[in-house]
């Protein structure tokens, strides 16, 4: 949703899971500070997607603290990473990597990550990283994708 688009709009956030079909898998992303900061907006929006089984999408935007949270809606992991084109991005990879591998653990199977940054030349390098890292973690062959950077950790 656009970061305008606060709790004002509950009856539209409403009206559209009612309508959605419930045979095409839907996850919806709430950019507004007010969704999660509001306990109770929080709580009323959590039952809401999880009653709908609709996918919370996780947001981890370096520097945009007020919206990120952890509060997963059903048996999906959907992130959205928004990298800084700085170095601790992939320290924020590492950690994701061990989180993954955690809710994994506890019995998630539905993981979908999404890399981008404003400078998205280096998008490529990050999901490089990335990739080899859940590789090595879930011991699984994930295709890497070819970067210009020869020299990926």
């Amino acid at each position: 949703m656009h970061p305008n688009f606060g709790p004002k709009n509950w009856d539209r956030v409403v009206r559209l899971v009612e309508y959605w079909p419930k045979e095409f898998p839907l996850a919806l992303e709430f950019r507004h500070t007010d969704w999660f900061n509001d306990k109770h907006v929080a709580h009323e929006l959590y039952n809401l997607l999880e009653e709908r089984n609709i996918a919370n999408v996780l947001v981890d935007t370096a520097g945009r603290r007020d919206i990120m949270h952890m509060r997963l809606t059903n048996n999906e992991a959907f992130i959205r990473f928004v990298g800084a084109n700085h170095k601790s991005d992939y320290q924020r990879l590492e950690e994701w990597v061990e989180r993954l591998w955690e809710w994994h653990s506890l019995g998630l199977n539905n993981i979908h990550f999404f890399i981008h940054q404003n400078m998205e030349l280096e998008s490529p390098l990050l999901s490089a990283f990335f990739i080899k890292k859940l590789n090595e973690k879930f011991r699984i062959k994930l295709n890497v994708p070819n970067t210009l950077a020869t020299n990926i950790n």
